[in-house]
């Protein structure tokens, strides 16, 4: 029978660092830039690190990571509350973890601007920590949200869908590939119905110049995109993630999956698309259509994300009906 996402989530595959790439490019040369939607702004760095401690009052703990820790933290001056990440510096045992901290702070400065980007406050440090200061999101995760509305469709789905493929737009115009995005790592501002959805975390995430091959396996095994596990792979293997998450909006389980991690390798690798099993055969045609092109094994013939955007059943005002999904959907979710 086939698992539900309660079964068992997706687990973080660790960089395996095999190369010591030439690739770790911090600032692309010429960014692809394919008509993107936004125009996103530079915003300026912070010059020299600070303590956190003297602007910000640190309250209770919200997110716990392999690194560190997210806490709620608030503006001395403003009494505004943001989310500060703290980066355990004994924890960096390379001068690699050094890196990865530094590029994920720069790329969040280079993002800033997207309204479905996460924004970076900034970055400030101790002789304990490293500190990240940021939005504060508390409207919960993706799938969290999507069980507590009460009217869960197909159009918006497809409204959600094209917020991913949005940010994956423009972060590749930009030269950034995030290399992890799942559902844990979309986010909303808050409980409001129309609260925007934010992309966050970044730590795995790479500048890339046009042609670039990456060889290092990073990502989460239900999400992860078969060339990745292939050690040579660009921007297209963030595409196939999105895919997955859009199948799983629409039928409540991931298209890959297995006992293991090994298995859902395997499948990644292998195994066939499931359009068959309910509830796909209540999903329009253009639903399947897009998420199947997504979804294709080879990153040349797979949609871009502008592509991806520009499809039917992504765009605004498009072919997704407003039907309600099968309440089984719902279900697995949970």
């Amino acid at each position: 029978m086939r698992q539900t996402l309660q079964d068992q989530k997706p687990l973080k595959v660790e960089p395996v660092k095999t190369v010591k790439e030439e690739m770790r490019v911090m600032r692309p040369a010429q960014p692809m830039r394919p008509e993107p939607v936004i125009r996103v702004k530079e915003e300026p760095k912070p010059a020299e690190p600070t303590r956190l401690r003297k602007p910000y009052n640190v309250k209770r703990m919200s997110r716990q990571g392999h690194f560190g820790t997210t806490f709620l933290c608030v503006e001395k001056g403003t009494g505004k509350e943001y989310a500060c990440k703290s980066i355990t510096k004994r924890k960096l045992l390379t001068e690699d973890d050094e890196d990865d901290v530094r590029r994920e702070i720069e790329i969040m400065h280079h993002l800033s601007g997207h309204q479905n980007v996460i924004s970076i406050k900034g970055a400030y440090e101790d002789a304990v920590e490293v500190h990240v200061v940021m939005e504060l999101c508390t409207g919960g995760e993706l799938f969290d949200r999507i069980l507590n509305m009460g009217h869960y469709t197909e159009r918006k789905a497809a409204e959600l869908a094209r917020t991913i493929v949005s940010v994956i737009e423009t972060c590749h115009s930009l030269g950034v590939m995030h290399r992890d995005l799942k559902p844990e790592n979309f986010l909303f501002v808050n409980e409001q119905e129309d609260s925007p959805l934010k992309t966050i975390d970044f730590g795995l995430s790479v500048f890339f110049k046009p042609g670039e091959i990456f060889r290092d396996v990073v990502g989460s095994p239900y999400y992860v995109a078969p060339e990745v596990l292939g050690k040579r792979y660009g921007p297209e293997a963030d595409v196939w993630s999105a895919g997955v998450i859009i199948y799983i909006l629409l039928c409540g389980v991931p298209p890959f999956w297995g006992e293991t991690e090994q298995e859902i390798f395997q499948n990644v690798l292998h195994g066939d698309l499931d359009f068959s099993s309910d509830p796909w055969p209540n999903i329009s045609e253009s639903a399947k259509d897009v998420v199947r092109k997504m979804l294709v094994r080879d990153p040349i013939r797979r949609l871009t994300a502008h592509e991806a955007l520009c499809h039917p059943w992504v765009q605004d005002d498009g072919m997704a009906p407003d039907k309600p999904l099968d309440p089984a959907v719902l279900s697995c979710l949970t």
